[in-house]
């Protein structure tokens, strides 16, 4: 569905959207997987709420998602899944309220970071493979000195490193630190042993090679080396010009402690750039399930 068709949706169809979603081969209990399930009809009964023939117990399509115990309409977390997947920079959260008539910031806050948790997909699944470009950049604002600014490594912002596949996906996160060690788990968690790593020439990423089948290659960006016989970090830097862009021009300003949440999103519209906005918003919304997010848990 495009934006315009979700809009035009009632609460009703917006649920039936939802369970033709999460549900594709029709409703199953969320607390057993028991598929003998009805729909109640009673006259006291809320709509889209099923009873199970296994456990006896009562769910809808919502439980045990992100929009679990939400009082949030159901057209509303629609246009919200699609707005969130289909903004290539992202939609700060004051915009998402004031296009679905949120009754607060807070809750407009809370809804975009479940839906960023809908969005994650770590630890990943399947490892990077191939050509897999590797990066670090730094976000979280712009610190105050006495004296000069510093930027780039060596500066008190936080690091995010990225490891892109040549023409295909990208999985970014926050790390502690850009010594080797740091850089060298990472790489090895996610990337596949049979890849070929292409890396500027930061000392930290030396000896990475001997762990993967397609060896080591190196740009040195101090020398205004930017591309040497196929070896590059421009998928990786193009990534980070994205996420800068959406950070600095839609977010402003990105804690630490929300930081990963961000590299989820934009993680996830990467990897899904070549296929429709309805389709992404079809992905984050069967992604919903299994992933529960409250207030204590976030600190909104």
């Amino acid at each position: 569905m495009n934006l315009t068709q979700i809009t035009n949706l009632n609460e009703e169809q917006a649920r039936e959207y939802i369970e033709k979603i999460i549900w594709k081969k029709g409703a199953v209990c969320t607390h057993c997987g028991c598929k003998k399930v009805y729909k109640n009809k009673g006259k006291s009964a809320r709509n889209g709420l099923y009873d199970c023939s296994g456990c006896k117990k009562q769910f809808s399509v919502t439980i045990g998602t992100i929009m679990h115990g939400s009082h949030i309409k159901l057209r509303q977390w629609a246009m919200a899944f699609h707005l969130l997947c289909s903004s290539k920079k992202g939609m700060s959260s004051l915009q998402l309220q004031r296009n679905l008539g949120l009754g607060s910031y807070r809750t407009a806050l809370f809804m975009t970071h479940r839906i960023r948790l809908a969005m994650s997909e770590q630890p990943v699944k399947d490892m990077l493979k191939g050509t897999v470009e590797v990066d670090e950049s730094y976000f979280g604002g712009k610190p105050q000195y006495k004296g000069t600014s510093k930027t780039g490594r060596g500066t008190k912002k936080i690091p995010v490193l990225v490891m892109v596949e040549r023409n295909g996906r990208a999985t970014s996160k926050r790390i502690m630190n850009v010594s080797g060690k740091t850089l060298r788990t990472a790489i090895r968690q996610t990337v596949d042993r049979s890849s070929t790593i292409m890396t500027d020439e930061w000392k930290s990423y030396n000896g990475i090679g001997k762990h993967f089948e397609g060896g080591h290659e190196v740009v040195n960006h101090g020398r205004k080396e930017y591309f040497r016989n196929g070896a590059t970090t421009n998928t990786a830097e193009s990534y980070f010009a994205i996420m800068k862009r959406g950070i600095m021009g839609v977010y402003h300003s990105v804690s630490s402690q929300h930081l990963d949440r961000y590299c989820d999103e934009f993680s996830f519209r990467w990897n899904r750039r070549k296929i429709t906005d309805g389709e992404r918003t079809d992905d984050a919304i069967k992604n919903a399930q299994g992933k529960r997010l409250t207030y204590s848990q976030e600190g909104v």
